[in-house]
């Protein structure tokens, strides 16, 4: 099984995608990227860094004529902008100019706020991701995008900004904590559910494999989500049509997401927002309830919530009117045309959303 793939733009060659199951690969890979030379900053979270930091400065510093760290606190809530501010001055203390490297080691907090830093310190240095968590190896390192919450509106400021190589060490995934797991599952089934049935089919036969994480078995849904998420960035790599399809669970599930106060996971959220649009796509004919049921059903048994407490049907719909995936004050929201195929669509109304909000809220919740 192949174990990379090239990520191209306007048919350019720009990074490559890296699959191992260790370390041992990284400096090699960065050596051909042409760090020799340069200084490395590792930007981590308090939870990684338990785990891998040392390794990875270790690996390192055969390659960089200095390698230095900057940890800030694990969590969402971090992902702001006085954490950059201080990112920031660290690089400025440690001399840091533009033919120096970043390298994000972590989930999608910290690839997401390393990017941000890497395309705006010096108007831009390059950086490398290594996503430690499922979440940010089938998804968040791959495309680009990068940025930091501004007080409750998640990714509200950032930039498209690619990295120069992305190391997925699938191995990472045995530490995860479960519900981490899970939600990483979030961004897995989403993209079966817009982009592939015979994948979303493949995830649902081999769950008991996938959920005791088997690494080879791992490895392949790695590879194909991947593949999936590479050939939409390459199609729209500015989200100008396509990659929108990738939003798919998003419009409901970051309104979710804000009002629970980052409290329930991203891929979490997004689960209980595919649910939700399945939900509406069946009430609008384009796929059946039973299929919607499935869906729901499927999420379910991969250990990923189909239903929240605790918010009302007016707040979300409020929320999601701040979303950034707002165009002309309409909300672009992501159906199912069929399982295996999405659609960006601008007439869905407040009373469908609040429809599909009372599928998924508990009942003594939803007024």
């Amino acid at each position: 099984m192949e174990n990379r793939m090239m990520v191209h733009l306007q048919g350019k060659p720009i990074y490559e995608i890296v699959r191992e199951q260790s370390f041992e690969q990284l400096p090699e890979e960065m050596k051909k990227l042409g760090v020799e030379g340069r200084k490395l900053c590792i930007v981590t979270d308090s939870t990684v860094a338990g785990y891998y930091l040392d390794e990875v400065m270790e690996r390192l510093s055969k390659v960089g004529t200095k390698v230095v760290s900057f940890v800030f606190p694990a969590g969402e809530e971090n992902k702001n902008l006085d954490v950059v501010r201080n990112l920031y001055e660290h690089l400025i203390l440690e001399k840091f100019d533009r033919k120096d490297w970043l390298v994000a080691l972590g989930g999608g907090v910290v690839g997401d706020l390393c990017g941000f830093t890497a395309a705006t310190y010096l108007r831009g240095i390059s950086f490398v991701q290594v996503p430690t968590t499922l979440l940010s190896q089938v998804d968040s390192s791959i495309g680009g995008k990068t940025g930091v919450d501004f007080d409750a509106y998640k990714n509200m400021v950032g930039a498209f900004y690619m990295p120069k190589l992305v190391y997925e060490n699938i191995s990472t995934l045995l530490t995860l904590p479960e519900e981490q797991f899970v939600s990483g599952m979030g961004e897995v089934i989403k993209h079966g559910l817009l982009a592939d049935k015979a994948y979303y089919v493949w995830l649902k036969e081999n769950q008991e494999k996938i959920m005791s994480r088997n690494l080879d078995i791992c490895s392949e849904m790695i590879r194909v989500s991947n593949e999936i998420k590479r050939k939409v960035v390459e199609e729209d790599p500015t989200e100008q049509g396509r990659r929108a399809l990738l939003n798919l669970g998003h419009t409901l599930g970051h309104a979710i997401e804000k009002l629970k106060h980052f409290e329930m996971l991203h891929g979490q959220c997004v689960l209980v927002g595919c649910v939700a649009a399945a939900y509406l796509s069946a009430r609008r004919g384009l796929i059946s309830m039973e299929e919607a049921d499935d869906i729901r059903d499927t999420i379910a048994a991969f250990g990923g919530p189909v239903q929240v407490s605790g918010l009302s049907v007016e707040d979300i719909i409020e929320a999601s009117r701040h979303d950034k995936k707002m165009d002309a004050g309409k909300i672009r929201f992501v159906l199912l045309r069929q399982v295996g195929e999405a659609c960006v669509d601008k007439t869905v109304t407040a009373e469908e959303m609040a429809d599909a909000l009372h599928f998924v809220l508990t009942e003594e919740e939803e007024n």
